[in-house]
């Protein structure tokens, strides 16, 4: 698979995953290739917790499941009714997570590139997670992105201390296939917007 056919098919997955575990040595390639993204300064300012604990999955699980309701009733009923066939993780099915951190502080106070926008940083470990996306991708792999946590809450279930902060839980594991159009388009949730719409030229 080339790069082009791994961004085509790259798909943010929740439903999919089989309950199998992904092999070691596939996640430690994937791994690899996010470890390989550029970064403001070279600081490689990332981290990868690699969470296999059915309890801590079923832990999160929980936690996550509770955001989301939250979400759900904080929604006006129309929108409601569209996001409640949306499954919005598969973290115990998916067997592993991958909690990606961002250190501020690696790199020092005077890091090449971070001095104007700081923002950098956190940009470098966003790259990272699509290395690894598109990585596992290539392997058959599907990945799916939770975004329903408090951030202090997986701080304590993960035991981060000092200046990092986890900044993506990724479901990683074996899937049955990858959608054809992704979830959110499928349901009806936002459409994708077509090339001609995004792209301006010389000025806004």
């Amino acid at each position: 698979m080339d790069v082009f056919e791994a961004i085509a098919r790259r798909r943010d997955v929740r439903r999919e995953f089989t309950g199998d575990v992904v092999p070691d040595d596939v996640l430690w390639r994937v791994l690899e290739a996010a470890h390989r993204a550029p970064s403001v300064g070279n600081t490689q300012p990332w981290d990868f917790v690699v969470v296999r604990e059915r309890a801590t999955l079923r832990r999160f699980a929980g936690h996550v499941a509770a955001r989301r309701a939250d979400f759900a009733a904080s929604l006006p009923p129309e929108r409601a009714a569209t996001f409640d066939p949306i499954r919005i993780e598969g973290i115990e099915t998916s067997g592993t997570g991958v909690v990606v951190t961002y250190d501020d502080a690696r790199g020092g106070e005077h890091v090449l590139g971070r001095a104007t926008v700081r923002e950098t940083g956190l940009l470098s470990v966003a790259l990272a997670i699509e290395n690894l996306w598109l990585a596992a991708t290539a392997e058959g792999i599907g990945v799916g992105w939770v975004s329903f946590y408090d951030e202090a809450f997986l701080r304590d279930l993960i035991g981060v201390d000092g200046t990092p902060r986890p900044v993506a839980w990724l479901c990683v594991g074996p899937v049955e296939a990858l959608q054809d159009v992704p979830d959110l388009e499928r349901f009806g949730w936002w459409p994708r917007r077509p090339l001609a719409e995004a792209v301006r030229w010389e000025r806004w």
